[in-house]
């Protein structure tokens, strides 16, 4: 089964209104810095210190904006961590609802296969790499490709529009290149 690229974008449109509207702009990836906290609070318990203004930390980006960042890692159960842990969870869903991923077949596309061959395993790494590569260029820029552009678009936010340009100029020519064939 799948979802016509129109509803699904509209759907995604809705999605991000509702909670611009109802909760605050969506953006993950400082939830990675979040989880990573957790785990090494969880490892050095003198990493993040509750104080009597709040919590702060011995790491610097975790102590700014007033220790905001380090009450969020002592205390994971908020909106935007379990928002995260909620888009896991309903990706393995989608994943398992459609027959899961281990079927060589639907894992790997036809222009993938076309470039690149059959394994999904490649095709997985690649992914990571690439994936791995754009948090990282997001977060060097201050936040992340959904609060930059998607959130930051939708705010009519100059950084949002000035990323999104800057994604898609790196993006298109480099999918022209690893994908010649198709």
């Amino acid at each position: 089964m799948t979802l016509n690229w129109k509803t699904g974008g509209l759907a995604l449109g809705l999605v991000f209104f509702l909670a611009v509207l109802l909760v605050k702009p969506i953006g993950v990836s400082t939830q990675f810095v979040i989880l990573d906290s957790i785990v090494w609070n969880a490892v050095d318990s003198e990493v993040i210190t509750k104080t009597a203004d709040g919590y702060t930390s011995s790491n610097a980006y975790l102590a700014k904006s007033n220790g905001k960042y380090a009450k969020n890692a002592a205390n994971p159960l908020n909106y935007s961590f379990l928002f995260v842990v909620a888009m896991v969870i309903g990706a393995a869903g989608s994943s398992f609802l459609r027959g899961g991923v281990a079927k060589t077949d639907r894992s790997v596309p036809e222009l993938w296969r076309a470039n690149f061959g059959d394994s999904p395993v490649r095709r997985y790494i690649a992914t990571f790499i690439a994936g791995f590569v754009v948090l990282y260029g997001a977060r060097l820029a201050g936040g992340c490709t959904s609060g930059h552009m998607m959130s930051g678009m939708m705010q009519t936010s100059l950084s949002g529009y000035i990323f999104a340009l800057g994604a898609f100029g790196a993006a298109i020519p480099t999918a022209m290149i690893l994908f010649k064939r198709g």
